[in-house]
């Protein structure tokens, strides 16, 4: 029998569960056999306060770590939502934020490295600036790569790696603009991370997904899993509209394209985990964020429910393209047991 790569499979806890508190969206991930998450939007007293988890103080990040530890998880990632603001202090209709950029550093970047610190993240998702609404990205990729890479180097000097996703709206809104993003950054702990259904949600079918991912394939860390059903019936006018995206479906019937690209991805699986390997994680990732039920700017939402139809598609169709997945399985009981 041919050897398969191996990845790991996570997903993005929050979208896991109807509370957000951190026990049910553990709990949730466990029984599906995953033993990774990226934390976002979490309740961790669970007395009903959800806050992002940046914005958690030190005791809720320590009694996050504590109860990761009791569900067997690992932190992939820090979900966060750096580079979602305006690259210029320009009015352009849109609702995105501009924050003066040694403020976002002091502020949010620092906050984002701290979450990353007490959780054990060695990987931390961002974005790469909004340019402003309606104008092409393409002028803006030297304005954004020196601040993209001012974050990068503070990351370096914690060990952090930090992955830039292609999703639409923003700069690297396509494969190609993030690819040069990455070359021109030349960061050793910056990588990029595909996102299949940021791309058919911009009415891309499964060939120019598969375009724009061969663009990005140097420089991919990791992969986000979530899939999109093209709605013909709707223009494209060059700009999502993130709150009225509903046609999320789990990775074996959308429109991203995701057994070609993963049969493709199955060959530089070993590049890609030797990438990620040097900054001591054990190789790279699928990460589910599925938006099974509802997705928008900062977030997405699918249930203990979708989360379980979303997990067991992306598995048929490792299967069917031959890579292999680590999930939970009885040694990790009987290790958990002391066995």
């Amino acid at each position: 029998m041919p050897h398969h790569p191996t990845i790991f499979l996570s997903a993005f806890a929050d979208e896991a569960a109807n509370r957000k508190t951190a026990i049910e969206q553990l709990a949730v991930l466990a029984a599906l056999g995953l033993k990774y998450y990226s934390p976002r939007f979490v309740d961790v007293t669970g007395a009903g306060k959800v806050k992002h988890v940046v914005e958690l103080d030190e005791a809720e990040l320590a009694q996050l770590a504590s109860l990761q530890t009791e569900y067997g998880m690992s932190v992939t990632s820090i979900g966060s939502r750096l580079g979602k603001i305006k690259l210029l202090d320009k009015e352009d209709g849109s609702h995105n934020k501009f924050v003066p950029f040694d403020e976002y550093m002091q502020g949010e970047v620092a906050s984002t490295i701290r979450a990353a610190k007490a959780l054990d993240a060695k990987l931390i998702r961002g974005f790469s600036f909004y340019q402003p609404k309606g104008d092409a990205p393409e002028k803006y990729v030297d304005q954004a790569v020196p601040l993209i890479g001012k974050i990068a180097d503070e990351f370096a000097k914690h060990g952090i790696v930090y992955g830039l996703e292609v999703e639409a709206n923003l700069i690297g809104q396509n494969g190609r603009m993030l690819a040069e993003l990455a070359k021109k950054l030349n960061r050793d702990n910056l990588v990029v991370i595909f996102d299949g259904g940021n791309l058919s949600s911009q009415n891309m079918d499964p060939v120019q997904c598969f375009k724009e991912y061969e663009a990005m394939r140097p420089y991919i860390g990791w992969i986000h899993i979530k899939d999109y059903a093209i709605d013909s019936s709707l223009e494209w006018k060059g700009y999502v509209d993130e709150e009225r995206l509903k046609n999320f479906v789990p990775a074996n019937v959308g429109d991203s394209g995701h057994e070609l690209i993963l049969r493709d991805f199955r060959d530089h699986i070993p590049a890609a985990t030797a990438r990620m390997q040097k900054f001591g994680l054990p190789g790279t990732f699928l990460e589910l964020e599925p938006h099974l039920k509802g997705g928008g700017q900062f977030g997405g939402f699918s249930g203990p429910d979708g989360m379980g139809v979303a997990v067991r598609a992306l598995c048929s169709v490792l299967d069917y393209v031959g890579i292999d997945y680590d999930l939970r399985t009885m040694c990790d009981i009987k290790k958990a047991r002391g066995f």
